[in-house]
């Protein structure tokens, strides 16, 4: 179910049956002349396409204006457009104490940029994770008071935490593709995992063409990319969604 188009009591549905509610998050960014901007953000909402279609998931409109940075290139002439972590923090925690305010309790950010070493954290990743905490408490000490955590209703609160059942698992941030995916599938930028990713997942937007002539090192093995590669790829990925979202 797309967020924008659910009517009120399927908002209360969901809440009901705990329903994951997901954000794709993503940045616009140079991909090399042969991909798209938005290659990170396409690349996690399509892959809820296809989640969708076996499963209930609220899904909300994806957001693409991360901390792209300007490692890769410059704005000029390439699209990268960058939008500071601090500047996107606050606009996080604001939509998601709203969605806590709404009903939702089992909420996720999925994400595909920099996440190589996501343990250690990036930009975009850290913004919306610091942002996820930040409402939690919010949220919690507007409803509980301060000391919430010390009241002896929460005596079994590490008992809740072995079964997950505990404020801090009402909104996580998730890399689209962990170390176990990356250890059986190319992780790159506009490589051959990234370009084989979109032309499974969206091939209308891949110009293989344009890897003629000069280009930088790191497209260098896009020329052996596939729809197959790329398809494998996603089967790894659905595997790990379908056993996160339970």
């Amino acid at each position: 179910m797309r967020y924008e188009l659910m009517r009120p009591h399927q908002i209360r549905d969901a809440i009901a049956a705990n329903t994951p509610v997901v954000l794709p998050i993503g940045v616009l960014e140079y991909h090399g002349e042969h991909l798209p901007l938005g290659m990170d953000t396409l690349a996690v909402s399509r892959i809820l396409d296809r989640l969708e279609t076996e499963r209930d998931l609220v899904i909300l409109p994806p957001f693409p204006y991360g901390a792209a940075s300007r490692a890769v290139a410059g704005p000029a002439g390439t699209g990268n457009l960058h939008v500071d972590a601090g500047k996107i923090a606050p606009f996080a925690e604001e939509m998601f104490h709203e969605l806590l305010r709404i009903g939702f309790r089992n909420i996720h950010g999925l994400i595909h940029h920099q996440t190589e070493g996501y343990a250690q954290g990036m930009p975009t990743d850290l913004a919306f994770r610091l942002a996820g905490r930040h409402a939690v408490f919010r949220y919690l000490e507007a409803e509980r008071g301060e000391g919430w955590w010390g009241d002896a209703a929460m005596q079994d609160y590490y008992t809740r935490q072995e079964t997950g059942d505990d404020p801090f698992n009402w909104i996580r941030i998730h890399p689209l593709m962990t170390p176990e995916i990356i250890a059986d599938y190319p992780f790159d930028h506009a490589g051959i995992g990234e370009t084989s990713l979109m032309l499974a997942l969206a091939p209308e937007t891949v110009e293989m063409d344009r890897l003629q002539g000069d280009r930088p090192w790191y497209v260098e093995t896009a020329t052996q990319a596939s729809a197959e590669l790329g398809e494998s790829g996603v089967a790894r990925i659905l595997d790990r969604l379908r056993r996160l979202f339970g």
